[in-house]
């Protein structure tokens, strides 16, 4: 049982991260462990996932592994199962998919996991957890920079990015009278494993790295609950790559 320093009982939270395997969903996980909160941590990469566990189960109350593809209707359905009827105090919506290539290239197939990970999975989490959310609570979005602009051949990313600011933008209006925040984060590049599969040279010495992101996610929580930092972009003073 954690303890507050007054020797008292503490509340125990409850964060779930989607995409914490690794890079920026990682970096917030690290970030947030504390004796006090169970880390609910969401990914497809098991062997990566055990990993992020292993290293932080001593920094926090509790850690549970969710591997579900959150591409599919069912996955999210089978991850909210298992997170259970506890109310949340943090939601991170931070798994997303990259198809990066010209327009007239992506498939269908591409097409449907982009909006199932990076749009419908949000929604539908969101949709479900926010209503048992508790005043105080936060609900957290990494977007992109590419939510706001678009650039050749992201055209499934951006669109993914664009739609998920909409939603959020909104939901963060319905939210607002029952003490909700709901905080949106706009990285520019940020140095992850999304590079590995992106064709071309990247200058990834030059991009922000993902404990910057997490550093400000951290930042905002950190926050009094009435007060909302409600919109981050992180950039690197080199400008746009």
């Amino acid at each position: 049982m954690p303890y507050n320093q007054a020797g008292c009982l503490s509340y125990m939270k409850r964060y779930l991260i989607t995409g914490a395997s690794r890079g920026i969903g990682r970096a917030i996980a690290e970030k947030l462990a504390a004796p006090d909160v169970t880390l609910l941590l969401h990914g497809r990469d098991t062997v990566a996932l055990a990993d992020v566990c292993k290293s932080l189960k001593r920094n926090c109350a509790n850690i549970i592994r969710l591997i579900h593809d959150l591409a599919v209707s069912s996955g999210v359905s089978d991850l909210i199962a298992e997170v259970g009827k506890d109310p949340l105090d943090l939601l991170v919506n931070n798994a997303g998919i990259a198809i990066v290539k010209p327009f007239g290239e992506i498939t269908s197939i591409e097409w449907q996991q982009t909006v199932g990970v990076s749009i419908t999975a949000p929604f539908l989490l969101t949709q479900h957890f926010a209503p048992r959310m508790p005043p105080g609570s936060s609900v957290v979005n990494i977007l992109s920079i590419a939510a706001k602009t678009g650039y050749p051949n992201w055209s499934a990313y951006c669109m993914s990015k664009f739609a998920l600011e909409g939603f959020s933008q909104s939901v963060r209006e319905e939210l607002r009278d029952r003490k909700i925040r709901v905080i949106n984060v706009y990285p520019a590049a940020t140095d992850t494993d999304i590079w590995n599969k992106v064709e071309g040279e990247w200058p990834r010495e030059k991009m922000i790295s993902p404990e910057e992101v997490a550093g400000a996610v951290a930042y905002a929580l950190s926050r009094p609950n009435d007060v909302a930092l409600e919109n981050i972009t992180l950039s690197s003073l080199t400008g746009a790559l």
